[in-house]
């Protein structure tokens, strides 16, 4: 199995096969998460309605530890309007001064965690994201080439903290559970680590990330 052959490798060959499967990816062609709404809610997948979505883009960043790999992820501020305190990946919405969705990933990420883009090597692109606030999230993938220690943007976020690539790819590590909102059962993938409780677009992008690793579904 593709799972059990990535874990007992190398602590390198997690983040070769990454390089491998987001090989050819591009921020120009980029396709739209599998997200399993029902179908009342296919309509808003449709050309018309994704081309009304804003652009924003997230940096998924990937560290590369004497244990593995890992992913950096931020817990929002509790002091922000709107998904306070939740697990998420640095990034936003693209500014006019941004020259595309790469730079609006890194310039958040520096912006909120003091990553450098110059640290930051691209490695490829999972599919996007559309939410229902109305934006269509672009996840770039990028290794960080050196160490560094997060400085975060107390007005942004509250603590940084790793995810394991391993654990991502661990058997269960993920559970599908069900939002209701406005009469409609939404889908949605659940993955806990360390206390910390990640849902909703992160938990989302991470499990297409893992769903590209292992080839397919579990």
């Amino acid at each position: 199995m593709a799972e059990s052959g990535l874990q007992a490798g190398p602590p390198g060959a997690a983040l070769e096969r990454l390089r491998q499967v987001l090989r050819g990816s591009s921020e120009a062609q980029r396709s739209v998460a599998q997200m399993g709404l029902p179908l009342k809610m296919d309509q808003f997948l449709g050309p018309a309605a994704l081309a009304r979505l804003r652009a924003a883009a997230v940096l998924v960043p990937v560290l590369n530890g004497p244990e593995g790999p890992s992913i950096l992820l931020t817990r929002r501020a509790e002091t922000l309007r709107q998904h306070k305190g939740q697990i998420s990946f640095p990034g936003g919405r693209r500014d006019e001064t941004d020259t595309d969705l790469t730079a609006a990933a890194l310039r958040e990420a520096h912006e909120e965690v003091g990553l450098e883009p110059a640290n930051v090597q691209v490695i490829g692109y999972l599919d996007d994201y559309p939410v229902l606030s109305g934006y269509r999230i672009t996840p770039v993938v990028g290794q960080v080439l050196k160490p560094f220690t997060p400085v975060i943007d107390p007005g942004e976020v509250a603590e940084t903290f790793e995810l394991p690539l391993a654990l991502l790819l661990a058997e269960g590590s993920f559970q599908r559970k069900m939002l209701t909102r406005d009469g409609l059962q939404l889908p949605f993938m659940e993955l806990v680590h360390g206390g910390h409780r990640i849902w909703g677009a992160t938990a989302g992008i991470l499990w297409n990330l893992r769903r590209k690793l292992l080839g397919g579904d579990d």
